[in-house]
């Protein structure tokens, strides 16, 4: 039987890796507004402290710094743990190759031994990359995906899928309560500018008044979901007792050239678009079948396009109105 409402959770004590990261920081705050204490792990590749400064006068909240694929010692009690950690977007993980793929293999068994140690929840954050450039859509759980391994995007995608792989055999011989969830296309504050995805290089672009650069002939798609509704998304899974995976994301799909018409739009901008060199594997569509996720835990991105784009565009103004 379906759910009406989301299972509640009842987290006293979480560790969040990558937790000054975009995701992790939105986590971190969210946790701490339910009266979780949070210990927040980050060793600042690719997150920022200034992500997570605004919590740091709370009593319940901790900032260590630390490379999960090092180590991870968390003393005292944990009855959650968020692996969060790793580079995200196409430059990152293109710059970082060898870290993504330690952080997506070490990083989890790692981050899998404290939630054994513990005998806390796992959840994995995983990402729509394990479908790669799908030839079924909508992208359900039970799809296997079309990944190139070799690829530029392998180092990404398959450190994911060893993650997922990991994760699964933990549950199966050592009895953790691991979870997984793949994440779609996120957006909203806190992203960095020279992220290298779309929405944040659009929003830049605009706002700068340059043109405004689609890969392609940008009619390949994406389905975007504000940070707000995956951060509920994560933590409704967490709250379960399902090992997924599950697809967290908003099945709304548009293409990039929409997006970056949107974009000028919003911000007001005078900017031209212009057209580049698609990257290499870049998915032709992508879009969640979030039917799982609706029957599971209650769960559904409820955050218009729109709205969450003006939210993020008036954050990003003020930000980058503030002196340096």
């Amino acid at each position: 039987m379906p759910r009406t409402s989301q299972p509640e959770l009842r987290t006293r004590r979480a560790v969040v890796t990558g937790g000054a990261g975009f995701v992790g920081s939105h986590l971190c705050e969210e946790l701490l507004r339910r009266g979780a204490e949070v210990v927040c792990l980050d060793n600042f590749l690719t997150g920022s402290p200034a992500n997570v400064a605004h919590l740091m006068d709370n009593p319940g909240f901790r900032l260590v710094r630390c490379d999960v694929t090092d180590f991870m010692h968390v003393p005292g009690d944990v009855d959650l743990v968020l692996h969060f950690a790793s580079p995200a977007s196409p430059s990152d993980y293109l710059r970082l190759p060898l870290h993504t793929l330690k952080v997506g293999a070490i990083g989890t068994w790692h981050a899998l031994g404290l939630a054994k140690e513990k005998g806390a929840r796992f959840v994995l954050a995983s990402t729509s990359e394990v479908y790669g450039d799908p030839q079924v859509h909508p992208q359900p759980e039970d799809y296997w995906g079309h990944v190139n391994p070799v690829g530029p995007r392998g180092v990404y995608d398959e450190g994911k899928r060893y993650g997922e792989a990991l994760a699964t055999a933990y549950r199966g011989t050592e009895g953790v309560d691991a979870a997984i969830v793949r994440i779609f296309n996120t957006f909203g504050p806190r992203m960095r500018p020279d992220d290298g995805r779309a929405i944040p290089t659009f929003i830049s672009q605009a706002l700068a008044g340059e043109p405004v650069t689609v890969t392609g002939d940008g009619l390949q798609t994406r389905s975007v979901c504000y940070i707000d509704d995956l951060v509920e998304g994560v933590l409704a899974m967490a709250a379960c007792d399902h090992p997924g995976p599950v697809n967290i994301g908003n099945p709304s799909e548009r293409s990039i050239l929409e997006i970056a018409k949107d974009v000028i739009a919003a911000t007001g901008s005078t900017s031209t678009i212009v057209h580049i060199d698609r990257p290499v594997d870049d998915p032709k569509v992508r879009r969640p079948d979030t039917t799982l996720a609706r029957e599971l835990l209650g769960w559904e991105a409820r955050v218009p396009w729109k709205e969450g784009l003006a939210r993020t565009i008036a954050w990003w103004s003020q930000r980058v109105q503030q002196p340096a």
